[in-house]
């Protein structure tokens, strides 16, 4: 499973393989941990920018996140549309992700496409959401292309340039694609070690981020401008790597990412000239959702309803232990119980009477006499006398019940 990739000019050799681990006969590869990592990369981003762009982390995360669904499927499809005679006889084979075939401008696509339907559904602002998606994106994208290093792919043309890289998988890729590179105009030696282009595009795209993120959002002065230059800067790396690559898709006679990057580089730089002409005739009409009312009316109606959620779980908790407690109360007053015994009656014995249903029941038999009508029983006499005109039978009450003076008053 594992290979050489080798550097000659540098003198560096790896031993790597596409499988980072096996669960049973399951393997997990590589290229998806750097999918994940690149992924996760990009929504911390967001998470740490979406307020000073004028969004809540949780509404910019729950858009993201479909947005992220729309970009697979868009990447499949794009991929597929331009490779259809591999799936025309065989549509089932669609849906085999995991034997590879994914377009990083059909994942742009269709992540921006989604992302713009959810903002529509929630009634959020599109453009700085897009902003913070599209960095997170770059980011994630430098992450994402060292899955194409441990998969030997993505490679360029041959070179003799000290960073050249060479592999059994590359030889054999030129080899096997000699002449079908050769009516594309394009010369291939096996034995030549060609660009890693997957690592230019990787120090490309983690630079366009640090610039995206420090430079640029920071300093921006108007919604989508960030998302310009994001296009902008991409288009014009893209270009020029994918002039190098060996596996480009085509049109005709035309590699169609490198088509889309140019058309993406230079209408974005049109847009930002001419939205630059406009700002300076009339700053004022340029505003940042952030500075809005409505952008902090927004956050603080989700930062309160957030709140109320975390105190309601608090409140629960509260209620229980209070519950508890209250459970616990009524057996600490057994000691005052006790304690009456000598004939005087405590304030725990007094607020127990009318809790006594056992004892209630005997009064009768100890004493017949009832209580007048309308009257109602002096506090300080207790229940065992039964009537007002018994002080002293109050007192001998308890001497009378001691036979039973280990019979416990049921708690309530």
């Amino acid at each position: 499973m594992s290979e050489l990739v080798s550097f000659p000019g540098l003198g560096l050799n790896f031993e790597i393989s596409r499988v980072a681990f096996s669960i049973g006969n399951y393997n997990i590869y590589w290229y998806g941990i750097t999918f994940a990592l690149g992924f996760l990369a990009g929504m911390w981003y967001f998470h740490c920018r979406a307020r000073q762009l004028g969004v809540h982390p949780y509404d910019g995360l729950d858009i993201l996140l479909w947005a992220v669904v729309g970009g697979m499927v868009g990447a499949r499809l794009y991929f597929v549309a331009f490779q259809w005679d591999m799936y025309k006889d065989n549509l089932l084979k669609i849906f085999a992700f995991r034997e590879g075939g994914i377009a990083i401008y059909g994942g742009v696509i269709g992540s921006v496409l989604t992302g713009w339907i959810v903002c529509k559904i929630k009634k959020a602002r599109f453009l700085p959401v897009l902003d913070g998606g599209l960095t997170g994106l770059l980011l994630a994208q430098a992450i994402g292309r060292w899955g194409n290093f441990f998969n030997q792919e993505a490679f360029g043309c041959n070179t003799t340039l000290p960073w050249g890289m060479t592999s059994n998988t590359v030889s054999r890729y030129l080899f096997n694609m000699a002449d079908s590179l050769a009516a594309q105009g394009v010369m291939v030696d096996p034995t030549v070690p060609v660009h890693p282009t997957f690592f230019y595009e990787f120090c490309w795209n983690l630079a366009g981020f640090l610039i995206l993120a420090f430079l640029v959002t920071p300093r921006r002065k108007y919604d989508g401008q960030v998302s310009l230059c994001y296009m902008a800067w991409y288009g014009l790396g893209r270009f020029f790597i994918e002039g190098l690559r060996t596996d480009s898709l085509m049109w005709g006679p035309f590699r169609v990412s490198q088509v889309l990057a140019l058309a993406l580089c230079a209408g974005s730089l049109l847009i930002l000239a001419v939205m630059e002409l406009r700002r300076r005739k009339d700053p004022a009409a340029f505003v940042l959702y952030v500075d809005t009312d409505e952008s902090r009316e927004r956050m603080a109606k989700v930062d309160a309803e957030l709140d109320k959620e975390k105190n309601k779980g608090g409140d629960a908790s509260a209620d229980g232990e209070t519950r508890e407690e209250a459970s616990e109360a009524p057996g600490e007053g057994d000691d005052l119980v006790e304690a009456s015994e000598d004939g005087e009656e405590s304030p725990a014995e007094a607020a127990l009477d009318g809790d006594a249903p056992a004892e209630a029941a005997e009064v009768p038999e100890e004493s017949p006499a009832e209580p007048p009508a309308g009257e109602e029983p002096q506090a300080a006499i207790p229940a065992e006398a039964g009537t007002e005109d018994a002080p002293v039978e109050a007192a001998e009450a308890p001497e009378e019940a001691e036979p039973q003076s280990d019979k416990e008053i049921p708690q309530p």
